[in-house]
C-alpha cells in the first residue's frame, strides 16, 4: 500500500506499483469507441502509461496535454492515458483540446487495471479512482520506469518518464 497525499492529507492506494524489470500484466480497458483494448493491441510498441484520477481536473488535463505534445516526437511509442473516467468524457476532452497523439483508455467498468497495478485509491475523497502514476514499458512489455506521484495535485516527472524510453 502506497501512502500518498491529496492537498497534504494522507490517502492510500491498494498496493505498490509493479516492479521495474517485471512484465506489465495484460489488461482490458475501454477505448473511446467502447471497444476493448488489451496489451496485445500495442505489441512491439514502447508504452508510456499516464495514469490519473480524472481528466476533468487541472493537473490531469495538463498531463494529457504535455504527453500529447511529446508523443508526436516519440519513435515506436504510444502514450496511453488511463483513468476511470467514462470514455465519453475522455473523448470530449481530447476532441475539445485537439489532442490526437495519445490513446485514452478507461477502467470504468471494473477498476481491475487499477487494482492489479496497486493504483486504486482506497480512502479519502477520491476513493475508487486511480492515483497519479507513470509506468513506462519497453517494446517487449518489460517495465523500465515507474513513478507514484506523492501528492496527487502534482504533475509527474515528464522528463524522467521520457528519458526511460
Amino acid at each position: 500500500m502506497a501512502s500518498i497525499t491529496l492537498g497534504g492529507n494522507p490517502v492510500h492506494t491498494s498496493g505498490e506499483l509493479p516492479a521495474v524489470g517485471s512484465q506489465l500484466a495484460d489488461f482490458n480497458l475501454v477505448q473511446n469507441d467502447l471497444s476493448v483494448a488489451s496489451l496485445s493491441n500495442f505489441a512491439g510498441k514502447k508504452l508510456v502509461l499516464n495514469i490519473f484520477p480524472s481528466v476533468d481536473t487541472g493537473t490531469c488535463a495538463t498531463s494529457v496535454r504535455k504527453f500529447n505534445e511529446s508523443a508526436s516526437e516519440l519513435e515506436n511509442t504510444t502514450v496511453l492515458c488511463i483513468s476511470r473516467d467514462l470514455p465519453f468524457a475522455q473523448k470530449r476532452f481530447c476532441g475539445a483540446e485537439g489532442l490526437e497523439n495519445v490513446v485514452n483508455l478507461s477502467d470504468f467498468q471494473t477498476g481491475a487495471f487499477g487494482k492489479a497495478n496497486g493504483l486504486e485509491i482506497v480512502d479519502g475523497p477520491l476513493a475508487g479512482l486511480h492515483s497519479r502514476a507513470i509506468i513506462v514499458v519497453d517494446a517487449n512489455g518489460k517495465i523500465v520506469h515507474t513513478e507514484q506521484v506523492a501528492e496527487i495535485a502534482n504533475e509527474p516527472n515528464y522528463e524522467a518518464a521520457l528519458a526511460a524510453l
